[in-house]
């Protein structure tokens, strides 16, 4: 059968000039992946290349993929995907996944790009300051969320409140607040880390009904799923599609 047309002119938009050692190495394999993942999967979704990219590289963030988060963040930088995106994937990536699983990432990412003669530091993107994290995060969870982390701070128990505080200033204070990426950018990949990393069903939903009051709507969803089943394999994308369909059912 071999690599199809398409598959390979989807492949080397990303990888111009690319030699592929599994391709000599484990042909069968390739071909069978390369159809799929860059042909067939690709007629069932509307999200373009830079899309596609940015949610690839915040499952494989999500997944602990780090050789393939560098292949395809180089990919992504080639299509033209900002080193600052990329950098602000990393960074969103820490309050859901946690800076155990993202140090290696890290320093993954600056690797490529200093490969690539980018001077680091980046330009800094924070827009908060010590003194109004806090009050800059409900702001922008209010948007997000409604009035989710407002319910948790006024019910939890005075020795767990403090969760909720740091939901506010840190998890979106901190983070959620950065320019670089859109807030429909960032709850679409708070969602593609959830379904990749699994076990987080609840925190899913939340950020399904998220994605849908910023304006991500279930087809998008949807959408992103299916980009990332080559990635991320049956069992999550079929869980990640049943919270989609329990908080947002077809309409009959």
């Amino acid at each position: 059968m071999g690599i199809n047309e398409n598959a390979k002119k989807n492949h080397d938009e990303l990888f111009p000039g690319h030699v592929s050692i599994l391709a000599e190495k484990d042909p069968e394999f390739i071909e069978v992946f390369d159809n799929f993942a860059f042909d067939e999967v690709l007629q069932y979704t509307s999200l373009d290349v830079i899309e596609r990219q940015k949610v690839i590289l915040a499952a494989l963030i999500a997944m602990q993929c780090v050789n393939e988060f560098k292949a395809m963040m180089k990919g992504a930088l080639n299509v033209g995907v900002t080193p600052i995106e990329v950098k602000e994937i990393v960074y969103q990536a820490v309050p859901y996944a946690g800076l155990g699983k993202v140090f290696d990432f890290l320093h993954a990412t600056n690797e490529v790009l200093e490969e690539r003669g980018i001077v680091l530091p980046l330009e800094g993107q924070s827009t908060t300051t010590v003194e109004t994290r806090y009050e800059k995060g409900l702001e922008i969870v209010r948007q997000a969320a409604g009035n989710t982390v407002d319910n948790l701070l006024n019910t939890m128990p005075e020795n767990q409140k403090h969760i909720a505080t740091f939901l506010a200033d840190n998890c979106f204070g901190d983070f959620f607040t950065r320019k670089g990426l859109s807030i429909q950018e960032r709850e679409l990949l708070i969602f593609v880390m959830l379904a990749s990393m699994g076990g987080a069903e609840p925190q899913m939903k939340g950020h399904i009904r998220n994605n849908l009051r910023v304006g991500n709507d279930k087809q998008k969803l949807l959408d992103t799923i299916t980009v990332l089943l080559p990635f991320i394999g049956y069992p999550r994308t079929l869980t990640a599609l049943n919270c989609l369909n329990e908080v947002a059912p077809e309409e009959s």
